[in-house]
């Protein structure tokens, strides 16, 4: 394959498809692969969907001969913080490893290509004050071990390989699409399913006093887009709204949305073995060197999500 493309790791992801619509969007003419553990079907040109599992290693170095993007945003890995204690080898394995053989194979197939790694602030000590990029690493779960090790090596990448590799920290973030794993758009399934009275008007919570900075995912993939065009290669950036909301609170405004009362019910399976209390970022180093600034309210996230699962609900997409 010749010509310029870029290459998107877990394009079938949450954040990933997100990604792609935005690069459809603002680069309609550039080629863009998409990898995904899972088969796609598509009929957009501009889009070459490859099976790729990111923690084969032959499979990774095969797709990166074959393609040979000169842009790679990394997503694929495992995303999920809770999780993360039940199965601590999957983080591990696809988090580190899977970046270590895509950097790998970069390295030896394709050194000229830029990559943009998405690593997650959770690798960060916790603290009451918005963290920077200075801040200490001290992550509180196996996710958040598993992360450290992949931004450190997509820095080790840059310094010591001479690999043109940027690093995005991303703080929490969230909109239509997302798993139901993640709080608010589990929130949201459950309030979609009482109002469509597939379900009791009862809604599962866990821990709802995290405070959590809490960004569109559409802002998020903005700037990841910005950080692949002009990030400064071997330096890290925060991506963060600068703002902890507490989960209650979040909560709170969704269930104000709803179309029906709805009671909740502590469910001891959604609490975590540890937690962090608070997560709240400074992302100046990114808005002041790529002008990068959040735009969506969050009151419109919240929105999006209800809706988004909504229409699931009713297309009977979703069961209870």
């Amino acid at each position: 394959m010749t010509g310029p493309s870029t290459l998107i790791t877990g394009a079938g992801g949450f954040a990933g498809r997100h990604l792609l619509a935005h690069l459809k969007a603002t680069h309609p003419d550039r080629l863009v692969w998409a990898w995904s553990r899972r088969p796609q079907a598509t009929t957009d040109d501009a889009v070459r969907w490859r099976q790729v599992d990111i923690t084969n290693r032959d499979a990774v170095t095969e797709a990166i001969v074959d393609t040979r993007p000169d842009r790679i945003i990394h997503l694929a890995g495992s995303p999920h913080v809770g999780q993360s204690w039940r199965n601590t080898l999957l983080p591990l394995k696809t988090n580190a490893m899977g970046t270590h053989y895509l950097l790998e194979a970069v390295r030896m197939h394709q050194p000229s290509c830029r990559v943009l790694v998405v690593t997650s602030a959770m690798i960060y000590r916790a603290g009451h004050e918005p963290l920077n990029e200075e801040t200490p690493a001290e992550p509180a779960s196996p996710y958040g071990f598993s992360k450290l090790a992949q931004d450190q090596l997509a820095l080790a990448a840059a310094h010591e390989d001479g690999l043109n590799v940027v690093v995005a920290r991303p703080f929490n973030h969230a909109g239509p699409g997302q798993d139901s794993s993640f709080a608010l758009s589990s929130f949201a399934r459950q309030i979609a399913l009482i109002e469509a009275g597939r379900a009791p008007a009862e809604l599962h919570v866990g821990d709802l006093n995290a405070e959590r900075d809490l960004t569109d995912v559409r802002d998020v993939v903005e700037a990841y887009a910005r950080l692949l065009d002009a990030g400064t290669s071997g330096r890290a950036y925060n991506i963060s709204c600068g703002t902890a909301y507490r989960i209650g609170d979040l909560l709170d405004r969704l269930i104000a949305l709803a179309h029906v009362p709805v009671t909740r019910v502590v469910d001891p399976d959604r609490l975590r073995p540890s937690d962090v209390p608070r997560l709240v970022g400074n992302s100046a180093r990114l808005r002041d060197e790529l002008g990068w600034t959040p735009r969506r309210p969050i009151d419109d996230t919240l929105s999006d999500i209800l809706q988004a699962w909504r229409t699931e609900v009713a297309g009977g997409q979703v069961t209870a």
